[in-house]
């Protein structure tokens, strides 16, 4: 049998990780995907997909670490079934994807998180606070060097 999981899309919110006794570390999150396509009447049509899915180890630190609600990755995993009782005693099951590989495909600083700064809400008062950040001082122009008269044949070579 093959289980083979590979889907593209965006987190559809921030990465949620724990650490289970035996000391291993455990994500979990959703990702959205969408398919574009006609249907009978030539009319074209979007289909959305909510999918969740696990991380397991040092894959799911890293995940933590760099990823959040939007960011678009490449899974590679296998489709598990996970069971469970509600506090009604109903059985429940959902599919979801325990992921194998991870690819992050955001480019280097997009889609930042929003932490990461940018925008400094407004002091109360209207006055807007001082960023702690100071532009480098351009440096003065370099002294121009003397020219130096020297003859062809005072060169040695």
């Amino acid at each position: 049998m093959f289980n083979k999981v590979i889907l593209i899309g965006n987190l559809t919110r921030d990465v949620e990780l724990r650490y289970l006794p035996s000391g291993q570390a455990l994500a979990k999150c959703g990702i959205a995907t969408n398919r574009r396509y006609k249907d009978a009447s030539g009319m074209q049509k979007d289909e959305t997909m909510f999918i969740d899915f696990t991380v397991w180890g040092r894959s799911a630190e890293v995940a933590n670490q760099y990823l959040h609600k939007g960011s678009r990755v490449l899974l590679e995993g296998r489709l598990t079934l996970e069971q469970w009782t509600d506090q009604s005693g109903q059985k429940r099951s959902r599919h979801s994807i325990t992921v194998e590989n991870l690819k992050m495909l955001d480019r280097k600083g997009e889609n930042e998180a929003p932490a990461q700064g940018g925008y400094t809400e407004p002091a109360p008062g209207g006055q807007t606070p001082q960023p702690s950040y100071q532009a480098p001082q351009k440096q003065q122009p370099a002294q121009e060097l003397p020219s130096i008269d020297i003859d062809e044949d005072d060169i040695p070579f």
